[in-house]
């Protein structure tokens, strides 16, 4: 992989001089972080460039773009060779979905697929591709590991994201991944998206009293942060929350690596950036995304709104879950959300329900929500 980075950051240099860049990224975590460090990158250079994110890459999309720029496609586009061929500009994609054509010849790729090198996210993709444009873009590691976060690959680390982490300056800790570690435990447990425990997610009340029939107290007047429980507490909580499901209280997706990073000044949870990156998202502010990756304060302030609001939204979508139309059997359960849940939204209750346990294993979750005259259907199996 490194020669390949190396290659392409000679052609791409070569390319750009006296021209301007159209920058193209999806609007996921990982897309998000390698923006970020794209935009930091060319800012760095003095380059000229727009940057333009997208929830996928479509035909009319690729034909719409600039013809006169260098395009530049990050976490999208291995699969769209057949409409970038006919493009008369200079391609480059950093990317890591798996290529199914052969590569025209105005588009440079770097792929970990290509050199069937270790599995990367997009973001680590980039980073790479920024450190080799210049040593001191090792300031942006971090934004690698929030990508790699979001993509859900912490969970078998390589030789090349543990050079990211440890040029990164991420605290790593092993412990129940539930998020935000840095916040109190209580609010952890009643905003989880990840784990959905019955009477306790969604529950102010139900969380108090599942803390105190486990023997967690407050300390003064709050709860402990996460990252702050002490390993007897701990172990009492995985137990508490595998025994809540009915899946016999398997532990081992509960325990993994916790990321810290020093964000806005601040020790903050990846996988909580994470998720506040991805509300952006599904409340049409990408770019506001970006902006927050580079820490930009008003950006913050956005974001923590747009992202209280969306935690507010899944708990209060949880709540009508009983009172929503069902039809139910053995094998699925069907969700008719109507207007009652956001179209947006949908698709993450359909995914804290799979993760509840609370239906046996085999069984699918679909669940659908309006959009005006569309409906939007989601599935999960549990």
């Amino acid at each position: 992989m490194d020669n390949q980075i190396k290659y392409i950051v000679e052609d791409f240099l070569e390319t750009i001089k006296d021209r301007e860049i159209q920058v193209i990224t999806h609007n996921d975590t990982d897309g998000i972080t390698s923006g970020a460090i794209i935009a930091k990158t060319l800012q760095r250079l003095n380059k000229k460039f727009s940057i333009k994110i997208l929830k996928s890459l479509e035909e009319e999309t690729i034909k719409s773009l600039p013809k006169d720029k260098v395009l530049m496609f990050l976490d999208l586009a291995s699969n769209s060779f057949q409409y970038l061929k006919e493009i008369p500009t200079e391609i480059f994609i950093l990317d890591h979905h798996e290529i199914t054509a052969e590569i025209p010849p105005n588009v440079k790729i770097a792929n970990p697929h290509l050199t069937k090198s270790e599995e990367i996210s997009g973001a680590g993709v980039c980073y790479l591709f920024a450190k080799e444009i210049d040593k001191k873009n090792t300031d942006l590691a971090q934004l690698a590991v929030i990508g790699m976060v979001g993509d859900l690959l912490e969970k078998s680390i390589v030789k090349t994201y543990n050079e990211i982490i440890n040029e990164s300056k991420v605290n790593v800790k092993k412990g129940l991944t539930m998020y935000p570690a840095t916040r109190p435990i209580n609010k952890v447990l009643e905003y989880s998206s990840e784990i959905y425990i019955p009477n306790v997610t969604g529950s102010p009340l139900g969380t108090i009293d599942f803390l105190r029939d486990i023997g967690i107290n407050k300390v003064g007047n709050k709860y402990k942060n996460l990252i702050e429980l002490t390993n007897e507490e701990t172990s009492k909580l995985i137990t508490s929350i595998s025994l809540s499901r009915t899946d016999g209280g398997n532990t081992e997706d509960l325990i993994g690596n916790i990321y810290l990073i020093n964000f806005f000044n601040k020790i903050e949870d990846a996988r909580q950036i994470s998720a506040m990156i991805n509300a952006c998202s599904r409340y049409g502010e990408s770019g506001l995304a970006i902006s927050f990756c580079l820490q930009n304060q008003r950006a913050k302030e956005k974001v923590e709104n747009i992202y209280t609001k969306y935690k507010q939204g899944i708990v209060k979508a949880l709540s009508s879950i009983p009172e929503l139309k069902k039809i139910e059997d053995r094998n699925y359960l069907i969700i008719n959300a109507e207007d009652k849940i956001k179209d947006t939204m949908i698709g993450t209750i359909a995914s804290i329900l799979s993760n509840s346990r609370e239906y046996e294993e085999g069984k699918a979750i679909i669940a659908m929500a309006y959009n005006k005259d569309i409906i939007k259907v989601s599935a999960r199996m549990v």
